[in-house]
């Protein structure tokens, strides 16, 4: 990943952060929050979603509501968290680990958060079918040999029972 896209994982200190290359950083930085595993999974994904433009881009160029969203901000956030969380569960099976949906707003205005979950399955299962974006498989590729998980047995279920809302 460093060679081929000049980019690199940092466990960071506080929040997540991607910072593209500059005059000063010969690397575009995925940092992820307090050196947390899940973390860095869910940054990943986020990279692997981001075309060439928005990887130019301080934190891809997207806004980020912290916790406390209302219920529009919070349906924001889900749709366009969809994709990356479905990558980021493909992510987290290959390392043999248990993912969860994260509704990212406890202290907001309550939503249901059932429908995001099974978007969030849905997609999973359809990156499963039809293949996941080159970045993305590149990386499960990369994480399935480090754990010995084999990618084409990963399951989805029914729905997204037991994903919860943190």
């Amino acid at each position: 990943m460093q060679t081929q896209f000049q980019t690199c994982l940092v466990a960071a200190v506080d929040e997540p952060l991607y910072l593209p290359m500059s005059d000063t950083q010969r690397w575009h930085e995925i940092q992820f929050a307090h050196g947390y595993f899940n973390s860095a999974l869910h940054e990943l994904a986020h990279w692997c979603v981001a075309g060439f433009e928005r990887r130019q881009l301080t934190d891809y160029g997207y806004w980020y509501e912290p916790d406390g969203r209302t219920a529009e901000q919070q349906r924001e956030f889900e749709r366009v968290e969809v994709r990356p969380q479905a990558i980021e569960w493909h992510l987290t099976l290959a390392s043999n680990r248990r993912f969860q949906v994260s509704v990212d707003n406890l202290s907001g205005e309550p939503t249901d958060a059932a429908p995001f979950r099974e978007s969030v399955r849905r997609q999973a299962w359809q990156f499963q079918e039809n293949g996941l974006p080159d970045r993305a498989q590149t990386l499960v590729g990369l994480i399935s040999q480090a754990f010995g998980t084999d990618q084409t047995s990963f399951s989805f279920g029914s729905s997204a029972t037991g994903a919860s809302d943190s």
